[in-house]
């Protein structure tokens, strides 16, 4: 997603508004659960949109959408989309697909023949999958002040583009998945040269104005723009505005929306129909990509949504993280279900809220308790608990991980993650929760108990014991 999450949490007072806009369809459960997960998770405010057969059934807002002037998040709040706005590029290009003016086979040199010769491997569909191979432009080595994608400078189209053919491939065209905003970057950049329109407009034109949806378009800090909240970020467990970012970085494909969950429903129920596409192109969307070797990549991805089951109910989503501001939509299609969550904290889990609220609607696809497993490997759990402490101590050893997790971390980001780790005490207990194969490497996923919060993490050990990945995991 646009963005990713740290371990963190707020000490923030929260006062829940119940607003008008819901048909009481719902179960009462719902509101107790919302508003007691919001409790919990300390979020500034939350909407929530569930749609049923295309309609709302319930549009709530809760909470606040500006904490300084306490005015309450209503069903018309605007807030940004992180990488669900995704799903919206490439149903951009799946139209220009339909008229025959972009390729799904393509290879990206047809559209940018400067790009390096590896680039030649890469389709279209590649992109649109995450099966590219392109590394990450957004990570804190390359957006920080002396990457060279420094969040706080403006870059035209064509600098930025430069910038992405100056990237390392990770591995071959279709060889594996690896989330990579970049993908969808280059996407946005496809739209303006078949279109000569900027992918913005071009979605505005196509997509939001057929289907009136009046809120959504490109953010703009500059902009006024009313109902629009704000958005917050937890620095040593303290509540801080959002960080600014340029506008050339709050327009890019790869997830730079305004919307509300009066407009994603209108986005749900056109989903349902071909006003936008036809069928045959929504199912390309919703159906796993394969890699090279034939096997579905590993995240059961499509073309800007996951797709999985639960208890045999299909259920197509994603979730977005951007300036503090997190967000999720789930659509149950064969339940004909949709819940959005949309919240303004950068520490939020909307995806755990919106299965919940699902399940409260549809017993069947609520998300069962998780329960700690026999841990057989112990000292992996203390290699954790040690390497937890370091990092707090601000001690952390950088031959600890991998080269490229030590590049994306050391020296800002494990000092940040360090003093957020600080602020919440000591750990109370470590639950192993998964153990898996991931990529040739151990995967391992630790419930952590603070005095007043939990989280799950994921450690990813090398078969040298070298940490590959440490990232935060869904409950």
């Amino acid at each position: 997603m646009k963005r990713t999450k740290t371990i963190v949490i707020a000490i923030l007072s929260m006062v829940a508004t119940s607003v008008v806009g819901a048909r009481p369809a719902a179960p009462d459960k719902v509101d107790d659960y919302v508003t007691a997960e919001m409790k919990k998770e300390h979020i500034p405010g939350l909407a929530l949109g569930v749609y049923r057969n295309g309609e709302i059934v319930k549009g709530q807002g809760y909470g606040f959408a500006n904490v300084e002037l306490e005015a309450p998040v209503k069903p018309q709040t605007i807030f940004q989309s992180g990488s669900v706005g995704k799903q919206f590029t490439a149903t951009g290009i799946m139209m220009l697909a339909e008229e025959g003016k972009v390729g799904l086979d393509d290879p990206i040199t047809k559209y940018f023949p400067d790009g390096p010769a590896f680039w030649k491997e890469i389709k279209v569909r590649n992109l649109l999958s995450h099966t590219s191979g392109l590394a990450e432009y957004e990570s804190d080595a390359q957006t920080g002040p002396s990457g060279p994608f420094y969040l706080r400078l403006d870059f035209t189209e064509d600098e930025l583009l430069k910038k992405i053919e100056a990237l390392p491939r990770e591995f071959g065209a279709g060889e594996q998945w690896n989330y990579r905003n970049t993908n969808y970057v280059l996407l946005g950049f496809l739209i303006h040269k078949v279109t000569g329109k900027f992918y913005g407009d071009y979605l505005g034109e196509r997509i939001f104005k057929p289907l009136g949806m009046t809120a959504t378009r490109i953010i703009s800090e500059a902009d006024i723009v009313p109902q629009r909240a704000a958005g917050y970020r937890l620095v040593k467990g303290e509540l801080k505005n959002q960080e600014w970012v340029s506008q050339s970085f709050n327009s890019t494909a790869d997830g730079a929306l305004y919307f509300n969950i009066l407009d994603l429903a209108k986005w749900d129920a056109a989903l349902y129909t071909e006003k936008l596409i036809k069928k045959s192109s929504l199912d390309q969307m919703w159906t796993v990509m394969k890699l090279n070797d034939g096997k579905p990549n590993k995240a059961n991805y499509g073309f800007g949504w996951g797709i999985t089951r639960v208890n045999g109910h299909k259920l197509i989503q994603h979730g977005g993280a951007w300036q503090g501001f997190t967000t999720y939509i789930a659509r149950y299609v064969d339940d004909k279900l949709t819940v959005v969550v949309l919240t303004n904290l950068d520490a939020a889990r909307p995806g755990k809220i919106a299965h919940n609220v699902a399940g409260l609607y549809i017993p069947e696809v609520r998300p069962p308790e998780r329960k700690p497993i026999e841990d057989k490997d112990p000292e992996v759990t203390a290699l954790l608990r040690d390497t937890l402490q370091k990092i707090t101590d601000g001690k952390a050893d950088p031959e600890a991980f991998t080269p490229d997790l030590r590049k994306e971390l050391f020296p800002e980001r494990i000092l940040a993650i360090g003093e957020e780790l600080k602020a919440q005490g000591p750990v109370k207990s470590l639950d192993l929760m998964e153990r898996k194969a991931e990529q040739g490497n151990r995967a391992y996923t630790y419930r952590l108990v603070y005095a007043d919060s939990t989280f799950f993490i994921t450690l990813q050990l090398t078969g040298q014991n070298k940490i590959a990945a440490l990232e935060p995991a869904e409950e």
